[in-house]
């Protein structure tokens, strides 16, 4: 069996063998994806694109509620300081107070109220100073010379019985 070298070429109506169709569907696989490559390229370059779009959209919008979320703990830790310096600090001005009054210390409300005293006092003197008629210095009145005298004598007398005392216990 020998072959003959002027063996006619073989047409598409001669049956294939199972590996050569398998080759051939490879082949025309090859040449419809040439002719689409671009296509799809394109395709996935713009679905890429999408993609990357949406997922800083998801990225921002998470970044902006963790901020949210931040700022309002922030917000609440900011709060609750302040409360608790509040009562710190009344807790503070009330264990000094008792301090003070524990010493005798006037209060501000009895301050405010000697001050407003002192004031009334002031301007019922600056009254009666200027319904007496201004007359020049005067001498003490018997009434005051009087008192005084009878003051000095009274420590006198205390003084000359102190003596007469420590000798009459002796």
């Amino acid at each position: 069996m020998a072959k003959s070298p002027n063996k006619p070429a073989e047409t598409a109506d001669t049956p294939q063998t199972p590996s050569k169709e398998v080759w051939l569907a490879g082949l025309g696989a090859l040449a419809q994806v040439q002719a689409q490559g671009s296509k799809a390229f394109e395709k996935l370059v713009s679905e890429g694109l999408s993609f990357q779009r949406k997922s800083q959209e998801q990225a921002q919008q998470r970044l902006q509620e963790a901020t949210a979320r931040l700022t309002d703990l922030a917000q609440d830790f900011g709060q609750q300081a302040s409360v608790r310096v509040d009562k710190l600090e009344h807790l503070f001005e009330e264990r000094v107070a008792k301090a003070l009054h524990r010493l005798g210390m006037p209060t501000l409300q009895d301050m405010q109220v000697m001050q407003a005293r002192i004031h009334a006092l002031e301007e019922q003197l600056a009254h009666t100073r200027a319904a007496k008629p201004a007359t020049a210095k005067s001498a003490p009145t018997k009434n005051a010379t009087a008192k005084a005298t009878q003051v000095a004598s009274k420590v006198t007398a205390k003084k000359a019985a102190s003596p007469a005392r420590k000798k009459a216990r002796a």
